[in-house]
C-alpha cells in the first residue's frame, strides 16, 4: 500500500472529525495535467482572462468581442459575439485528426451486448439523423423531446439536434406519462424520439406505453420516432398514423451535413428540474459558456488524457449524463462508456466486471450507488481486477464518509484520488471540486474551481465565519451558468437572484467553510428532496397526493436513509371515512397506504420513492396558510423548532 493508502487506512472511522487530510501520491502527481493548485485556482480570480484562456481550445467560426456582459443582470452574457457550434466542436474537428478512428462511444447494457462507435461512425449517424430532422420539418430554434434509455440513438439525437441548432429536451426514461406530458407541451416539441422499451434487471421496461398515453395530450407533436431498441417492433403495421421508425427515417439519409453557425449566446437544451413551488423548472442551457465550462472542468478535475475511458454513469435524462457522460468527452475527444441497466443485475458485480472487461481509467458516480453496492460486501469487488482505475468520483449529493472511505477502498484499492463534485443542473459544470494533486478531506467537496467564486453568507449576504453554517452562494458568473427557467423569467430572478442584497446567486445549499478554504455541503435551505441523486419538489409530491379522493392535504419531508440519501415521509390529513390501513374501497384487496404508493409513483416516476405516511389531524401552518415543512422536520430528527412566531396552530 502506498502512502495515499496507508494515510487513509491509518485513520479510524470513529475519529472522523471533518480535519483527516489524503494527500495525492506520486504517480497521481506525475500524470496531473494541472500540477499547481494553488496557482490554477490563483489564475481563475481574474475570471474573464482565464475563461478566454480555455475558450481557445475549441473551433470559432468567429472568434468572441467581449468575454463577459455584465450589462443587464442577472442576464449575464458570455463570449459576446462569438459563432460557434458544439456538435462541430465534439465530433466534426476529430474527422480531421487521427481520433476519426478512435472508439468515441462504448455502449453496454445488463445483458453484455456490446456497440462500439468511432468518431467517424458516430459523425456518419449524426449527419443521418439531422439530415432526417431537417426533412421533417425542424429548423434552428425548434424544440425535440427525447424519452429514450441511454443507449446511442439518445447520444445521436442530442448532438443532431445540436448540429442543426434545435433545441432538445431529452426526459428521464423513469417517468410517468404525466411528468412526459407536462415536459412536452411546456416547450412546444414537434418531434418526440422515444423507444419500444428498456433493459433493467432482467426485464424489458415498456416505454412506448408511457409515450402512447402522453400523446393524447400533446397536441403540438407532429412525428414520433421509434427506436426498436429491444426488439419489440418489427412491422410497420404496429405503428400509428404519426409515428415512424428511427432505422427507417434515416434510411436513405447523406452522411454529410452542414453545421449551423450558432451564436455563443443561442439556446443549446432545456432540462427539467425539480423545484420548491411545484411545477418542474426548464433549465434553459446556451451554446458557448456551457460547452467552455463543461469542457474544461471534466479536463482539469479527472485529468483526461487521450488514452483514456471515460465512464460517467450518470443518465443522460439529468444533467451529469447531458455534461459529463456525454458533451464533454466528446469535446475532449475522449472515449466514453454508456451503460444500461441495474448496477446490480445480473449480480452486484456487473459495474466491476464492466471496468476489468474494457480498462475503465476513470469512474464517476452517485453516492446512492456506493451506497447500494456496498451492502453486498467485499465480494464482488474482489473478484475483479480494477487497476485500470486511476480517478474516481462522486457526484449527486455530499458523499458521507463510510461511502467514501469503501469506495476508496475496495473500488480504488487505496491508489486513487475521489473526485467529490458539487454543482448543480443550473450551474451546468463543476463548481466546487479537487484537483488529483489537492489535499482531499473526506466527506468534503474542497474548494472553488478556478474561475469560480463561491462564499458562504447570511441572509443579508454577509460572509459568515470560518466554520459557522451558512447560505452558499456564488458571487461571480460563470460561462456554463443557465441563462434562464424557460417561460418564466419571474421565477428566475426570485428563486436564485433575489434572495441577496448584493444578486448573489442562492444554489438552496447551506454549507460552511473550514480554516483551509474547503466547503462543507450541509444539506438544503428550501423545500427540495433529494432521493438518490435526483431532485423532487417538496410541492410536486404533496399536489401527487392530493389528487387522490382520500387525501384531504399533505405535508411532505425528505427523511435520512442510508442508502437512497433520503426518502420521503407524507403526513397526510385524510378525507372522512378513510384510513391508511383500511382498503381503499370496499372489496379491494390492498390498503389504502399500498394504493397511495401506487398513485403517486404512477404521477411522479420511481423517482418518489415513499418511505412511511402517517395520518394527522393538522399540519404546522403560517398565519397566511402556508405549511411549515420545517417545523416536521425539526420534530422528525428531535431538533430545536426554532423560531415559531408566524405559526398559527403548532
Amino acid at each position: 500500500m502506498d502512502e495515499f493508502g496507508k494515510r487513509i487506512d491509518q485513520q479510524k472511522l470513529a475519529n472522523h472529525n471533518g480535519d483527516q487530510v489524503v494527500s495525492p501520491n506520486n504517480k497521481v502527481i506525475e500524470r496531473a495535467i494541472v500540477k499547481d493548485w494553488e496557482r490554477e485556482i490563483q489564475k481563475g480570480e481574474d475570471i474573464e482572462k482565464y475563461w478566454a484562456m480555455e475558450a481557445e481550445q475549441f473551433d470559432w467560426f468567429k472568434r468572441w468581442d467581449e468575454v463577459l456582459d455584465e450589462s443587464e443582470k442577472p442576464y449575464y452574457k458570455w463570449f459576446v459575439g462569438g459563432k460557434i457550434n458544439l456538435a462541430y466542436n465534439a465530433i466534426d474537428r476529430w474527422i480531421k485528426t487521427e481520433k476519426r478512428n478512435k472508439i468515441a462511444i462504448l455502449y453496454t447494457n445488463e445483458r453484455g451486448d456490446e456497440i462500439k462507435l468511432t468518431y467517424y461512425e458516430l459523425y456518419r449517424e449524426i449527419n443521418k439523423m439531422a439530415n432526417a430532422l431537417l426533412n421533417l420539418g425542424i429548423k434552428k430554434g425548434d424544440t425535440v423531446s427525447m424519452y429514450l434509455p441511454m443507449c446511442p440513438e439518445l447520444i445521436i439525437s442530442m448532438l443532431a439536434c445540436t448540429k442543426i441548432g434545435a433545441v432538445h429536451s431529452a426526459i428521464y426514461s423513469g417517468l410517468s406519462s404525466v411528468a412526459v406530458v407536462e415536459r412536452i407541451n411546456d416547450i412546444k416539441s414537434k418531434v418526440v424520439i422515444t423507444a419500444d422499451g428498456t433493459y433493467r434487471r432482467g426485464k424489458i421496461i415498456n416505454l412506448k406505453s408511457v409515450i402512447d398515453e402522453a400523446m393524447l395530450q400533446c397536441p403540438t407533436v407532429q412525428t414520433v420516432v421509434l427506436v426498436n431498441h429491444t426488439g419489440r417492433y418489427n412491422d410497420v403495421a404496429d405503428l400509428r398514423g404519426n409515428e415512424i421508425f428511427y432505422e427507417r427515417l434515416i434510411e436513405g439519409e447523406g452522411d454529410s451535413c452542414y453545421s449551423e453557425i450558432m451564436d455563443a449566446e443561442d439556446p443549446l437544451f432545456i432540462l427539467y428540474t425539480s423545484g420548491s413551488t411545484g411545477k418542474p423548472k426548464g433549465v434553459l442551457h446556451t451554446t458557448a459558456g456551457y460547452m467552455v465550462g463543461i469542457a474544461t472542468t471534466l479536463k482539469n478535475v479527472f485529468d483526461i488524457h487521450d488514452n483514456d475511458l471515460w465512464w460517467s454513469t450518470g443518465d443522460a435524462g439529468w444533467i451529469t449524463g447531458h455534461s459529463y457522460t456525454i458533451y464533454a468527452p466528446l469535446l475532449l475527444g475522449s472515449t466514453t462508456l454508456i451503460y444500461e441497466g441495474a448496477p446490480d443485475f445480473p449480480d452486484p458485480g456487473v459495474w466491476w466486471k464492466i471496468i476489468e472487461k474494457y480498462g475503465v481509467t476513470k469512474f464517476y458516480t452517485a453516492p446512492t450507488a456506493i451506497r447500494h453496492l456496498m451492502r453486498f460486501g467485499k465480494k464482488y469487488t474482489k473478484l475483479y481486477n480494477l487497476d485500470s482505475l486511476k480517478i474516481l468520483g462522486s457526484v449527486g449529493e455530499p458523499i458521507n464518509y463510510e461511502a467514501w472511505k469503501w469506495m476508496y477502498e475496495e473500488i480504488g484499492k487505496c491508489r486513487t484520488p475521489i473526485m467529490d463534485t458539487w454543482w448543480q443542473t443550473e450551474t451546468g459544470m463543476h463548481m466546487i471540486a479537487p484537483m488529483p494533486v489537492a489535499d482531499l478531506k473526506p466527506g468534503s467537496a474542497t474548494r472553488p474551481l478556478p474561475g469560480v467564486s463561491v462564499a458562504v453568507v447570511d441572509e443579508e449576504g454577509h460572509e459568515v465565519e470560518n466554520g459557522k453554517k451558512g447560505y452558499l452562494a456564488i458571487t461571480k458568473p460563470w460561462p456554463s451558468m443557465f441563462r434562464t427557467l424557460y417561460k418564466d423569467e419571474e421565477r428566475f430572478e426570485e428563486v436564485y437572484w433575489n434572495f441577496f442584497p448584493d444578486g448573489f446567486y442562492k444554489t438552496g445549499d447551506m454549507a460552511r467553510i473550514d480554516k483551509e478554504g474547503y466547503v462543507w455541503i450541509e444539506g438544503r435551505s428550501d423545500d427540495v428532496l433529494k432521493i438518490a441523486g435526483h431532485r423532487i419538489g417538496a410541492v410536486e409530491v404533496e399536489s401527487a397526493f392530493n389528487s387522490h379522493p382520500s387525501v384531504n392535504e399533505t405535508a411532505v419531508i425528505g427523511k435520512e436513509d442510508p442508502v437512497k440519501g433520503q426518502l420521503i415521509k407524507a403526513f397526510l390529513i385524510l378525507n372522512e371515512g378513510y384510513d391508511l390501513d383500511l382498503p381503499f374501497k370496499e372489496g379491494d384487496n390492498a390498503m389504502l397506504r399500498e394504493e397511495l404508493k401506487r398513485h403517486v409513483r404512477h404521477a411522479l416516476g420511481p423517482v418518489a420513492v415513499l418511505g412511511e405516511m402517517v395520518s394527522v389531524d393538522s399540519l404546522p401552518k403560517t398565519k397566511s396558510g402556508k405549511i411549515m415543512r420545517r417545523i416536521l422536520k425539526a420534530k422528525e430528527d428531535g431538533e430545536e423548532l426554532g423560531d415559531t412566531s408566524t405559526l398559527d396552530d403548532l
